[in-house]
């Protein structure tokens, strides 16, 4: 099967599963309401993110030799307790601790996984960690139209890039591309389903996966494959969006594991509307995107000039971030305009 038809049948697969998911979460009245601490202000079903967290799925168990069933195996469990515990919220809400307990498990399944394809422990542990920061990243930063899936669709485009062809990385980030392609149509510009927690969840989950295959594929640990790092370019917009929003809750002392509209995408929807604020987003991190494979693709990474890039990158969206926080807060001050 070719690579056009492979991934233009997973999108195809993905749209189906998405429109089933949203007939099924009308019927069972699986939706968001509006209110103060939501983006959005129409009812919307939730929980399409099933869609995704299928078809990759069958590419984890079905994806041929060149991704080895050591990493496959755990890595579906583990996907599947991440979207199971999602999408039992999604129906019922849990607490903020049995969801993280079944992030770490997953993530301790995925590093472990990871130890025994040849990482070292080093790489191992931080991979772990990668996992339950971004699964709770993307689960924090999924509150707009299309904003979530198109972040996720531009770092696994990187790290399929950086992969390379010959890297099962490849196949499985196009795959997971091919899969949120799929979804997108239902979710933006107009919001007919959201991911919900089983998809949100599910994606940060994916991209960790997808830095570790990279890892092994260009070395046996993260101090070697500097090229891992790279992922920050592009991920940097939810990253740095998501840390220093949760750190200044935290310094408040405010309950920061609940829903609220503090985030800096949050500010510029409620100036620009939500396609424009998903727009900008995706516009900074597909220059992260060029900025990780023009780094990436120069042979060997300097890493000098490698941490250089990164740090930069981090430090113009804390500026941009921070410029978003204090222009709505200005506005806020000045009042509406008589």
């Amino acid at each position: 099967m070719g690579a056009i038809t492979l991934y233009g049948s997973a999108a195809l697969l993905s749209a189906a599963l998405t429109w089933a998911a949203r007939r099924y979460a009308v019927a069972r009245r699986l939706v968001d309401q509006p209110g103060e601490r939501r983006s959005h202000q129409a009812v919307t079903p939730r929980g399409g993110g099933i869609a995704i967290v299928g078809v990759m799925l069958v590419g984890l168990l079905w994806g041929g030799p060149a991704l080895q069933m050591a990493i496959a195996w755990p890595a579906a469990v583990g996907l599947v307790l991440v979207a199971g515990v999602g999408w039992w919220d999604d129906h019922r809400p849990l607490s903020a601790r049995l969801r993280l307990a079944a992030h770490i498990v997953a993530a301790v399944l995925l590093g472990a996984a990871f130890h025994r394809a040849g990482l070292q422990l080093p790489g191992c542990i931080v991979l772990g960690a990668a996992a339950v920061v971004l699964v709770n990243v993307w689960n924090f930063m999924d509150g707009i139209n299309g904003l979530a899936t198109s972040q996720a669709i531009l770092v696994a485009a990187t790290a399929a890039m950086l992969a390379g062809p010959a890297s099962p990385g490849w196949s499985l980030g196009w795959l997971l591309v091919a899969a949120c392609i799929g979804f997108m149509p239902f979710n933006f510009p107009r919001a007919r389903i959201f991911l919900g927690d089983v998809g949100s969840g599910a994606l940060g989950y994916l991209l960790a996966l997808l830095a570790g295959l990279l890892a092994i594929g260009h070395g046996d640990g993260f101090a070697r494959s500097e090229v891992v790092w790279l992922l920050l370019l592009p991920a940097s917009a939810f990253l740095v969006d998501a840390s220093l929003t949760l750190g200044r809750r935290i310094l408040r002392r405010e309950r920061w594991w609940e829903p609220h509209v503090q985030h800096a995408y949050q500010a510029l929807a409620r100036r620009t509307g939500h396609t424009a604020t998903t727009l900008a987003y995706g516009m900074w991190s597909a220059v992260g995107l060029w900025l990780a494979s023009t780094l990436g693709g120069n042979g060997p990474v300097v890493g000098f000039m490698m941490c250089a890039a990164v740090a930069a990158w981090q430090g113009m969206g804390a500026c941009w971030w921070w410029y978003l926080q204090d222009f709505e807060r200005r506005m806020t001050a000045r009042g509406p305009r008589t």
